[in-house]
């Protein structure tokens, strides 16, 4: 079993960068509007999508957005993070197939009460940027190094 490791906000240096990549399946933009309630069409009903400027079913947004949770809980700065605020512009779809690639860089830190801004760039599989923006989190002060637990198994929907 592989672990997870954090980041405390006193080893947070300027600077300092972490990647988490996910491949995004047809299973997950149906978890993501079950789990949401949006079931827009653009996003599950394949012949009004294909009528659509896009073509096709494309993700949810904030799917994107999940990813990008995904790697300050699990990379930087890790396990203990306290999520806070998020900006974000979406620049390009996202369809079932695309391999996103969410960059993380640490820009600025605040120690009154252990803030820490990070540059967000979520990259399709060809350098795309399909989203940019910034996070606001709260670094933890513990060092943690836990067992990461598997995903949940879901019957394919």
């Amino acid at each position: 079993m592989s672990t997870l490791s954090n980041f405390t906000f006193d080893e947070l240096e300027i600077g300092q960068s972490a990647e988490y990549s996910r491949l995004v399946t047809d299973q997950d933009i149906q978890l993501f509007a079950a789990a949401s309630g949006d079931v827009n069409p653009v996003h599950l009903d394949a012949d009004y999508a294909a009528s659509t400027q896009f073509g096709g079913c494309i993700a949810h947004g904030m799917l994107t957005g999940a990813f990008i949770s995904a790697a300050l809980a699990m990379r930087l700065p890790g396990p203990g993070t306290i999520y806070l605020g998020q900006s974000l512009k979406f620049r390009l779809p996202v369809k079932a197939g695309d391999e996103i690639t969410v960059h993380l860089e640490v820009t600025e830190k605040q120690a009154r009460r252990r803030l820490v801004t990070l540059a967000c760039k979520a990259l399709n599989q060809h350098g795309k940027a399909v989203a940019t923006g910034t996070a606001e989190v709260m670094a933890p002060d513990e060092k943690l190094t836990l067992p990461c637990p598997p995903l949940p198994a879901f019957a394919p929907v």
